[in-house]
Formats: C-alpha cells, structure tokens, sequence
C-alpha cells in the first residue's frame, strides 16, 4: 500500500508541475528575468506548493505516526553550515541556468524532450559526486535519504 500511495503522490506531482507549466524551463527563466519579459507565473505556483505544505504538516503531524512507517522521521540538523550554503548555491545556479528544478525535470521526461533527458542524467551523476564526495560524513548523504 505504501508503494501505491507513493506512486499516486508521485502521479499527482507531476500531473501539477505539468498543468501549472513548470515542466518547461523558459517558464523558470523568464521568472528570472525581471529586466526582460518577466513571468512572475512561478511565485503564485511556490505560494500553492508552501500553503498545501504548511497545512499537510500541520494535519499529518497530529498523528500519532505516520500511516506507513514506525515513526516520523524529522530532520535533525537546524543550523546552517557551509554545505548547506554550498548546496543551495549549487542548486540554484543549476535552476537558473537550465530552468529545470528535480522534480518537474523527471516529470517533463514523458515528454521526451532531450534537455530534460540531460539534465536528469547530469543531476544522477552530481548525487552519485556528492555521495562519493562526502560518504560517512553525513547520515541522510550516506543512506540515500
């Protein structure tokens, strides 16, 4: 039941970043481009996404444990630290440059447009880098998580 219900959010997802045209990536770097033509499209799309999130946590964390797994399992490190930094650097020139974010990249797949193809093989690879790079020194880099 827990594969299917991940499959359905997965489903969902990108039925979502799809509609709301994120899976194309002038979307995102016309949203960069304040100077030029100027999408402001994508603020109202994060503005959704952090709403149903607040209200998701808020709702799902009441229970006593989550419906598929022993326990909630809540990030443990809150301080913000160089990789952190790095990280978001990293993420952010690649969004930028590219316009394709993780998830909507593996969602515009079924459409079989070559860049997306890239961009999801160059990001396996970064992760595969990242996990060599820093393996043991993280828990959540070393378990896949």
């Amino acid at each position: 039941m827990d594969k299917l219900t991940a499959l359905l959010a997965g489903l969902l997802f990108g039925a979502g970043v799809t509609l709301s045209g994120m899976v194309n990536p002038m979307k995102v770097q016309n949203f960069m481009d304040i100077s030029g033509k100027w999408d402001p499209t994508l603020i109202f799309v994060m503005a959704a996404a952090l709403a149903v999130t607040f209200a998701g946590y808020r709702l799902v964390l009441r229970a006593p444990r989550p419906r598929f797994a022993p326990a909630f399992v809540i990030p443990s490190l809150q301080g913000i630290d160089e990789r952190l930094i790095g990280g978001a650097v990293v993420f952010g020139l690649g969004w930028g440059l590219t316009g394709f974010c993780p998830g909507p990249a593996l969602a515009s797949l079924v459409f079989g447009y070559w860049p997306s193809v890239l961009f999801v093989v160059a990001m396996a690879v970064g992760m595969l880098l990242a996990r060599y790079a820093f393996l043991g020194k993280n828990e959540n880099i070393s378990s896949g998580v």
